[in-house]
């Protein structure tokens, strides 16, 4: 059985598959119809209307319809687009066991517990039969798929076949009233539209199903006697043809799988059994554990079974439908109907060569599962699975073509998997042995290899090479030097597809295809959702591949993409240009033509021939949303803007690609505030002080504007905007204008006309403008302030800039090949550049709503008034127009159109360096990338509270890094600190970061934790050792040895904590003797320094002693003599001890403790875990606790989830594989 899906749910008790799309509906005996799609292993939907168990469920062959019938006596005819039932058909009085859809006319049949069978038109919503005749439960009922019958199963024991060639005549009469008074008499007293025209007889208990064979006239039933039965039926008999016994419990599904000749069976004896049709043997059975088996369902068109058990569904094939193959050269060798064939690509011509032995036994699935062949010797190995793995050797005549009559004496044997490793030399897989037997032509062996690995499977590798799969791993084996060449480690290899070249190859799993090279370094992995079937190279070296329902490809980055969607599942052979070759589950040789434009594209992309790309976007109808994200994706956003239409796409990808020509043809054709302000904000990031200016002009942005002429030092149009601010009445927006133009007159001048005058005589008696200050001393009068004698006034002027106006120097970069030869737009854009450069700024403004503004809006009629009026003639004070300042041709540079400047493209930052080399958390924290080192210190040690690491995190993060500051208009820059670093080090190789916790500083934390605890001074030794603990997941280490070490020292912190806090607890709990000698007595269990035990047990001693528990208290003391204790007066007083507890040995009270029995102690509820007791650990610490705790904080370490799934502490370089 090779199972293809499996669901688990309640009881299934009917199936029914789709007949064209990859869907099966199960009816449960909850009530619930559940639609799955087995192709993609998902829950389309579920429908829940019936009241109790659905027992009878059909999907409609043309219709988006399907019928269900349920224990609630109703039947519901259900839309799945809809999803909604459409009608409930009432009339059954009891439970419905099946319905059915008529494949022709729109008829129901249904089966029901109240002894009848009915059939129902779904178009008129009435039922138009009604089939009497079984006297007990009628368990199942179905239509012939051909002719006018209806075959039905009752537990009275009987099968009977009912003629309802009458009713189809009624249905499809002319409505003539003289031909329909006959046909109403017979409606009116009595129908005869369905007779009874055989019924079969022969089981000895009730009969749970029957059904028809879909060509031959044979019926199949299965009852509660535990037997399967043939009939067979002509024009005027039914008779038993044989008897299937086998089956230990009630059979409750039977039916003819005609596409193998055979009939499958469940029963409630938990078995699905396969018999074969013609020889009425039987060839296999499945078994489960604990369901029973209730229904069972066949694909109409596929070669797939589904049975439902007390706990969901399984999809299965009985056979496998893959074609042995082997491609070499120009021809494909393969094996169809017991015949090798060969297939020549370049001809088209399909030759059948001999035929290949059939297996000997009568298992499923012995046919051909792999070939290899040889062509210098013309010879073919075949392996099946036959006798548990075989293979046979078959040397091709050259003349052979045609049928032969007889089968060639193939040489066999027994082997797990045999291929050619040359010329005339094969290899055979002996798995018990776990050796490669290599053996010639004679089928002699020739030589024995033994395997580095347990393999269950071997693969072509080259000459003299193997591939030798086991669970998880892959490796190339030379059999000549017996070395292993490349190894890796991939998800369970099914088939294995080298390049060409044998320079590459794919390894295909069930959902996945690993890309390696020939040594199996690895390349890239692509995972699917739907089965992987095949594949093969072309020849530029891009893999294309099957699943179950397109072609794809996979580039060598990985990238993958859809090539064809597929109707059925193909198998490929050969990839020649456009032209895939390909099999098919019937042995046919099939080209499929494709378009490989896309993946060329990218293929050519990737390897960076642009002029390749040049060419297939000018000839090439390439285009779509995919297309765009993938170039942009990709870094190709110059590309990815020659595919575009629409101009608001066209800017985003010309600001990303940072192309500011572009940009600013797109903004004026959309002319929309946001796209100029991006516009500004990219020109600004590119130095480009023309396009800024021109992008603030059309968004009116006085106050940027303003600002933008301050910093490039362009002090005359500064001046203008002041008047332009005035003109504006924006007192505000003049009054910064003044400020950055030093201007003091104006600054007072505003100041009093805003009625500021305090302000305005302070500013202008500070600024000596003496004719002013008294003017306004005079207005203001005894209101005037009072000025502090010794104040130094100096004008305020802004500093000049280091570069006035003018576009930043930028560097000469040579011009991209997308950036020339693709622009049919560079002369408009140009010319747009010229017509922006002479526009008139005053105009662009419109200044219509502004008050007294005249001819066109232009300023100088505001500011000049009257003068221009009175100086007419004789041309007056001779005052230069105010005109607004014009925006200037915002171009790159003066050379714009013999090169382009182009920003280089930024390096990558080191700290993003760090994190792509790394898999160490400590690492990922220096690089400031905290979000990834949670999940590493998540995934390595559990660990879920990261609040104490904070501070940590911090510290780490500022420590890798130095800042150094530069001119002051520049932020200070964050330069990375390596560790190791040496002048002598290479410049392009970047070393891991610095960190500022080092294995030495915890060291001395250590000792540190030692003195005090050694002094009594417990919390401090706690806060040093919990300290220790938290620090040693962002430690790293150089060596294997020092990865010991951190772990020892773990271990240690993690023992002193936890006795440290027990101590801690004891001496809190003064009113409860009893626990704190229990408390005193789990410290001694704490793998501790030998000083520190000994006071340990000195105090647990004294602490039980106390108490009166002195047998308790002489253990602690022979313990304390054991160590040999430094102290005289401590070995004198456990001495005393031990013979005051020889007079009284009894115990006062009764413990929580055996010192006998080994334990730990659980670092929650500070109790003991005795040897064998069930416990959970924490997976940073290894702190033991109570099952109680788990999924909870350890309150050791604070930092993990006790009982996390963990990888394990990762602090070193050296412990990658």
């Amino acid at each position: 059985m090779l199972t293809k899906f499996e669901t688990k749910s309640n009881r299934v008790k009917g199936l029914s598959f789709h007949p064209k799309r990859p869907w099966i509906l199960a009816s449960l005996h909850s009530g619930v119809i559940q639609l799955w799609d087995y192709r993609m292993g998902t829950l389309i939907d579920r429908f829940d209307e019936h009241d109790g168990p659905v027992r009878g469920i059909h999907f409609h062959k043309s219709q988006p319809l399907f019928v269900s019938g349920g224990d609630d006596y109703k039947i519901k005819l259900w839309n799945y687009k809809l999803h909604r039932c459409l009608f409930t058909l009432l009339g059954h009085l009891d439970y419905i066991r099946t319905v059915q859809f008529h494949h022709e006319y729109p008829w129901i049949v249904s089966a029901s517990d109240d002894q009848t069978i009915r059939i129902w038109n779904w178009q008129s919503r009435t039922c138009i039969s009604v089939l009497t005749g079984h006297n007990h439960y009628v368990m199942c009922a179905s239509f012939h798929p051909k002719e006018d019958l209806v075959v039905s199963a009752s537990l009275d024991q009987t099968v009977r076949v009912w003629d309802i060639g009458a009713l189809r005549k009624k249905s499809v009469s002319p409505a003539d009233d003289v031909l329909r008074l006959p046909q109403m008499s017979t409606d009116l007293f009595g129908a005869v539209d369905a007779v009874v025209k055989y019924v079969l007889d022969g089981h000895d208990r009730g009969v749970n199903w029957a059904s028809f064979h879909p060509t031959l006239p044979l019926i199949v039933s299965g009852a509660d006697d535990r037997q399967v039965k043939i009939w067979r039926m002509n024009d005027t008999k039914a008779w038993e043809v044989d008897t299937l016994r086998g089956h230990m419990n009630n059979v409750s599904c039977v039916l003819f799988q005609s596409r193998q000749e055979i009939i499958v069976s469940n029963s409630e004896d938990k078995s699905i059994r396969v018999w074969d049709a013609t020889k009425r043997t039987g060839l296999q059975t499945f078994r489960r554990e604990h369901d029973r088996f209730w229904i069972l369902a066949a694909h109409p068109e596929m070669n797939l079974l589904a049975a439902g058990h007390d706990n969901g569904m399984i999809i299965f094939k009985l056979e496998r439908e893959r074609p042995a193959f082997s491609v070499s050269g120009d021809s494909v060798f393969y094996v169809k109907e017991r015949f090798l064939h060969t297939f020549e690509y370049s001809t088209q011509k399909d030759t059948q060569l001999i035929p290949i032995r059939r297996p000997g036994s009568n298992s499923l699935n012995q046919g051909p599962r792999t070939l290899s062949y040889s062509p210098t010797e013309n010879a073919v190995l075949v392996c099946s699975d036959a006798d548990g793995g075989s293979y046979e050797l078959y040397v091709v005549p050259r003349d052979s073509s045609g049928r032969g009559d007889t089968v060639q004496d193939a040489k066999k044997g027994i082997g797990g998997s045999a291929v050619f490793v040359a010329r005339n030399r094969f290899a055979v897989l002996e798995k018990s042995t776990n050796q490669v037997v290599v053996k010639n032509l004679k089928n002699e062996i020739v030589k024995k290899c033994p395997l580095p690995i347990p393999t269950d499977a071997i693969f072509y590798a080259g000459t003299g090479k193997l591939l030798c799969r086991t669970e998880g791993r892959v490796m190339i084996f030379e059999l000549q030097q017996r070395v292993v060449l490349g190894d890796l480690q991939t998800s369970s290899v099914r088939y294995v597809v080298w390049s060409q070249d044998m320079e590459s190859v794919a390894l295909l799993s069930k959902h996945a295809i690993v890309i390696a090279d020939n040594k199996l370094v690895h390349r890239c992995t692509l995972h699917e959702t739907i089965r992987v079937k095949s594949g093969s190279w072309d020849d530029n070296g891009v893999f294309i591949y099957t699943t179950l329902t397109h072609i794809k490809y996979c580039l060598p980055n990985g990238d993958s993409g859809i090539i064809k969607t597929l109707d059925a599942p193909v198998y490929i052979t050969k990839i020649y240009g456009n032209t895939v070759f390909c099999l098919d589950r019937d042995g046919k040789n099939r080209p499929i033509t494709i378009d490989s434009t896309e993946y060329i594209f990218k293929l050519s992309l990737l390897k960076k021939r642009y002029d390749q790309v040049m060419n297939m976007i000018k000839n090439s109808e390439l285009c779509g949303q995919a297309m765009i994200a993938y170039l942009q994706q990709k870094g190709f956003p110059q590309v990815a803007l020659h595919f575009v239409k629409d101009e608001k796409l066209r800017f985003e990808l010309a600001i990303e690609s940072g192309n500011i020509e572009k940009a600013l043809e797109s903004a004026k054709k959309i002319d929309k505030k946001d796209h100029w302000y991006k516009l500004g904000v990219e020109a600004l990031r590119q130095g480009n002080a023309g396009i800024v200016e021109y992008a603030y002009q059309r968004t009116k942005n006085f106050e940027r504007l303003s600002f933008h002429y301050l910093i490039t030092g362009n002090l005359d149009k500064l001046a203008k905007m002041m008047k332009i601010a005035e003109v504006k009445n924006e007192v505000m927006g003049q009054f910064h204008d003044a400020l950055y133009l030093g201007d003091v007159q104006e600054r007072v001048k505003l100041l009093e006309a805003s009625g500021h005058l305090h302000l305005a005589y302070a500013a202008a008696s500070l600024h000596g403008l003496r004719d002013t200050a008294e003017r306004l001393a005079t207005t203001l009068g005894d209101n005037t302030p009072t000025l502090p004698d010794k104040a130094k006034a100096s004008l305020l002027m802004p500093p000049r800039p280091v570069l006035c106006a003018g576009d930043w120097p930028l560097l000469m970069v040579s011009k991209g090949i997308f950036e020339g030869g693709l622009d049919d737009t560079t002369r408009d854009g140009d010319e747009d550049y010229e017509e922006a450069a002479d526009a008139d700024w005053g105009e662009a403004l419109d200044m219509g709503e502004v008050d007294n503004m005249h001819v066109n809006g232009d300023v100088s009629e505001v500011v000049d008034g009257d003068e221009h009026q009175e100086n007419d003639e004789e041309g007056g004070w001779d005052l230069e127009d105010l005109d607004l300042p014009t925006a200037e041709t915002p171009r790159t540079a003066p050379n714009a159109r013999s090169g382009l400047f182009v920003a280089p493209t930024p390096g990558m930052p080191v700290s993003q360096i760090w994190v792509q080399k790394s898999s160490l958390a400590a690492e990922h924290v220096a690089a400031g990338n905290f979000d990834t080192a949670m999940r590493l210190l998540s995934r390595q040690l559990g660990i879920h509270n990261f609040a104490p690491l904070k501070s940590l995190f911090i510290d780490l993060q500022l420590g890798s890094h130095s800042y150094l500051r530069a001119f002051t208009s520049v932020p200070v820059i964050s330069t990375a600190i390596e560790r190791g670093w040496s002048e002598s080090t290479s410049p392009n190789v970047r070393g891991p970061p610095a960190l500022v916790f080092n294995f030495s500083q915890l060291d001395d934390k250590l000792k540190a934790g030692y003195k005090a605890t050694t002094a009594g001074k417990f919390s401090e030794a706690l806060k040093h050792f919990l300290a220790i603990l938290q620090t040693f997941p962002l430690i790293v280490v150089e060596t294997r040895r020092e990865v010991d070490e951190v772990k020892e020292v773990i271990l240690i912190a993690k023992e002193y904590v936890l006795g440290l806090q027990m101590e801690l607890k004891r001496r809190e709990l003064k009113s409860d003797p009893i626990r704190q000698q229990e408390l005193a007595a789990y410290f001694t269990h704490c793998n501790l320094q030998l000083p520190h035990l000994r006071l340990a047990l000195l105090n647990a001693m004294t602490v039980c002693f106390k108490a009166q528990n002195h047998s308790t208290a002489a253990n602690f003391a022979r313990r304390l003599l054991e160590t040999n204790p430094s102290n005289e007066n401590h070995a004198r007083t456990a001495r005393q001890v031990l013979a005051a507890a020889e007079r009284n040995t009894k115990d006062a009270t009764q413990l929580n403790y055996d010192f006998r029995n080994p334990f730990v102690v659980c670092g929650a509820t500070y109790v003991p875990i005795y040897r064998g007791q069930k416990d959970v650990t924490c997976p940073y610490c290894s702190t033991h606790f109570v099952p109680s705790q788990q999924g909870k904080l350890c309150t050791v370490c604070d930092l993990a989830t006790v009982g996390a799934d963990a990888a394990g502490l990762f602090c070193s370089p050296s412990q990658k594989r």
